[in-house]
């Protein structure tokens, strides 16, 4: 018999969300309009500091809406963090646009003020300044926005942050998802918390909240009949979604805690060994996922840790393959001296589920170990 699933970082229901699940069956508003989704707005608004939200389907789609915002079309560029995952640039093809990669900071792996300010340098010397940055909060730890937001608006470019994987973080005691023109978030599955799917778009702008809303909703103009004049889209969130999302918002808290604990224990169990935990030094990390680098010296590789957990039925994954790496942006320009690539042939991430024991997290430790020949 194989040994009990334990997961990357699965979804975690708090008990709170049927009921409001409930109250949209019992109201019949079983459609992407609805008394949840308007809460989750004013809710996730609330928490991280912003004005207003905007509910959608997904944070890609929620990126997309932000960068319409900001005024992308054909032919205009968009800087974007290197390391993360292709949600974060998908919105920029979808507009077909170009994106222009900018490299790490060593300390967090998150996007490098210097190397920010040198693709700014080169295209404010082409005659051609990007119309947003999109900034990551890589792996729930807050970008250094003391000095990213300055170079961004020394050149009045705008910035998306893309908060999808820092929910509940905060910097300063400023939570994660307050700091962009617009912040995303995502209720994916695999996220601190989830709506099964989903994302939102957060600002402090109320007539740029309700243009997102207008878009996502087809574009509808206010008439009788069906009048487009703009280009829409189906983005708007089911109000089943939300209402899984407002119960989870109720847990959020307790689901920041459980992912910090995790950490901690990866953090003591291999404090001596070749397998380097991350430790976030900036701000309050939501620790989303624990990550773990091999030493240089070592000659075990992140796919031999990954096998050898795989083998006793324990899903962990790699880094994020740089997007300067990644086929479908070969040409395009990358500031930055490598840091990203070299994280990801030597880091995995670790399981993170808040629903995993101390006992199955021992087993990962274990292995993990066991795979390094410690």
């Amino acid at each position: 018999m194989s040994e009990k699933r334990i997961y990357l970082s699965s979804p975690h229901m708090g008990g709170g969300e049927q009921k409001y699940i409930q109250e949209a069956f019992d109201t019949n508003w079983i459609a992407p309009l609805g008394k949840n989704v308007d809460e989750l707005e004013n809710i996730c608004a609330k928490f991280v500091g912003k004005g207003y939200g905007a509910a959608t389907v997904s944070g890609t789609s929620a990126i997309h809406l932000a960068l319409k915002l900001c005024g992308l079309s054909e032919g205009d560029t968009v800087i974007c963090s290197d390391f993360t995952f292709m949600g974060s640039c998908d919105g920029v093809m979808y507009e077909k646009a170009t994106p222009v990669f900018v490299g790490s900071e060593k300390d967090t792996l998150n996007m490098s003020p210097e190397h920010l300010d040198s693709a700014l340098k080169a295209a404010k010397k082409k005659g051609k300044l990007p119309k947003a940055i999109i900034i990551v909060d890589l792996y729930g730890t807050a970008a250094d926005y003391d000095k990213l937001l300055p170079v961004a608006d020394s050149y009045g470019v705008p910035v998306i942050e893309d908060a999808a994987e820092a929910f509940g973080g905060s910097y300063k005691g400023k939570k994660l998802g307050g700091f962009g023109k617009y912040s995303i978030l995502s209720f994916n599955g695999n996220k601190i918390i989830t709506a099964s799917g989903g994302g939102m778009l957060l600002t402090g702008d109320k007539a740029d909240a309700d243009k997102a809303k207008f878009w996502s909703t087809q574009s509808r103009e206010k008439a009788v009949w069906y009048e487009h004049r703009e280009v829409g889209y189906n983005y708007r969130l089911s109000n089943i979604c939300a209402g899984i999302a407002r119960g989870q918002m109720e847990v959020l808290e307790k689901r920041v805690a459980q992912k910090k604990a995790i950490h901690a224990r990866y953090a003591e169990a291999f404090k001596s060994s070749a397998l380097h935990i991350f430790m976030p030094p900036r701000g309050d990390s939501n620790y989303w996922l624990s990550v773990g680098v091999i030493d240089k010296s070592s000659k075990v590789k992140f796919t031999d840790i990954i096998d050898a957990l795989a083998a006793r039925n324990i899903e962990s994954r790699p880094l994020w393959k740089p997007m300067h790496l990644q086929p479908l942006f070969a040409g395009c320009e990358y500031y930055g001296d490598g840091l990203e690539e070299d994280a990801f042939s030597r880091g995995i991430c670790l399981p993170s589920d808040t629903k995993m024991t101390e006992e199955e997290q021992m087993r990962v430790i274990e292995t993990v170990k066991g795979a390094l020949g410690e």
